[in-house]
């Protein structure tokens, strides 16, 4: 039995993960939990799984939360410190990343340096330092079974292959709700508009960074360190039917895809599992009733943070870091309706351009510039209101 802490278990991630420990009570035991503010449904995650630590955002939600439970029974932490705890427990087998933002980066760090397996769902964790994480998993001995669907497609294309054999990576994308939107519509779009992903279920800020292309970016950067390759084997094609989730093409001019209903069980499942596959009750990928499977190239001009994306990890060092956190932060500013949409990008840009870029040689050096950058992106938010 595989023994789990799931970080961020109250988000669309987290919830999925919970659905297939349920489902497979004999594989897997949930041993922590942790979320942000919605105390409502850890606690019935605490009922039903009835874990031996949680941690959540901050003290006075812990008090509140240790009055509603049984503190004999599970107990309660809080802050990054809480974080840090869970990923390192001495139970735990495999440490399920699933927070959302750079918030994820010192847990996961932290479960690489106390040698526990990571199923990674919190790619801004890579974006920000992806040098650092491979480094310390290399050094610990650690595997990072990627979570993402994309990801997870590359990885299943993969095995049993050599780096050596590899022509490209083509990460496939829906192209988000705005693929065929005018642009002088896209000004007038509404954070409501935004969260409607045409095929997938997600958060609201993952929501928000696949309408502006952003999380195909960052998922660019992550495959970057995830599998080892350069930016320029890595591409990204428009797929608006989400059926095939990414490709590998070899030197010898095969490709092989992964295809699958749009369902997020499925690459969690294999992360939790693997080598070995779980059966799943789950409708299959019905080919016959398609209308067709069409690729398209992304329109970087319509799109700019993917261009964005590229060109950081091109830059490399603090650059990505730069481009996450002012990202982070336009988007938060976007949903509660402070800036424009088209304003996202116009944000994050300013920012990496009033960058200077330094060598990433430590977690703290990270930390400084997801630090700068954040207060640079709500400086000149301001600006833009006054």
């Amino acid at each position: 039995m595989k023994r789990l802490a799931v970080l961020g278990s109250t988000g669309s991630i987290g919830v999925n993960t919970l659905d297939i420990a349920c489902r497979f009570e004999r594989e897997f035991n949930v041993i922590a939990l942790s979320a942000g503010t919605n105390i409502r449904l850890l606690r019935e995650q605490i009922e039903r799984f009835k874990p031996k630590v949680v941690s959540v955002l901050n003290e006075a939600l812990a008090n509140t939360l240790k009055r509603e439970i049984s503190p004999q029974k599970t107990e309660v932490l809080f802050g990054v410190e809480g974080l840090i705890q869970i990923a390192a427990l001495p139970e735990i087998d495999l440490v399920v990343s699933a927070l959302v933002g750079a918030a994820g980066l010192i847990p996961t760090i932290s479960a690489i340096k106390a040698k526990k397996s990571i199923a990674l769902a919190n790619k801004e964790s890579l974006v920000t330092a992806g040098k650092i994480i491979v480094e310390e998993a290399r050094e610990n001995g650690v595997t990072i079974l990627p979570v993402d669907s994309e990801h997870s497609a590359i990885f299943q294309a993969l095995v049993g292959r050599s780096k050596d054999e590899v022509k490209r990576i083509i990460l496939t994308a829906s192209g988000g709700p705005f693929l065929n939107l005018p642009y002088e519509k896209m000004k007038e779009v509404t954070a409501r508009e935004a969260l409607h992903h045409p095929t997938w279920d997600m958060g609201r800020k993952v929501s928000i960074d696949s309408a502006t292309l952003m999380n195909k970016g960052l998922e660019v950067i992550e495959a970057r360190w995830l599998f080892g390759v350069s930016t320029e084997k890595i591409a990204v094609q428009i797929h608006p039917q989400s059926v095939v989730h990414s490709m590998v093409e070899y030197i010898d001019g095969s490709i092989v895809a992964q295809m699958g209903i749009t369902d997020m069980r499925i690459p969690i499942s294999y992360a939790l599992s693997y080598p070995k596959r779980l059966r799943l009750d789950l409708p299959p990928l019905d080919l016959y009733h398609m209308d067709g499977l069409t690729f398209l190239p992304p329109d970087i001009e319509r799109f700019p943070c993917l261009r964005l994306a590229y060109r950081s990890i091109e830059i490399g060092e603090t650059m990505p870091a730069v481009l996450n956190a002012a990202n982070e932060v336009a988007v938060n500013s976007f949903l509660e309706e402070i800036i424009k949409f088209t304003d996202i990008p116009e944000v994050v840009e300013k920012v990496m351009d009033n960058h200077q870029v330094r060598p990433l040689t430590t977690l703290d050096d990270a930390l400084r510039v997801d630090q700068w950058a954040r207060e640079k992106a709500k400086e000149l938010i301001e600006e833009k209101r006054s």
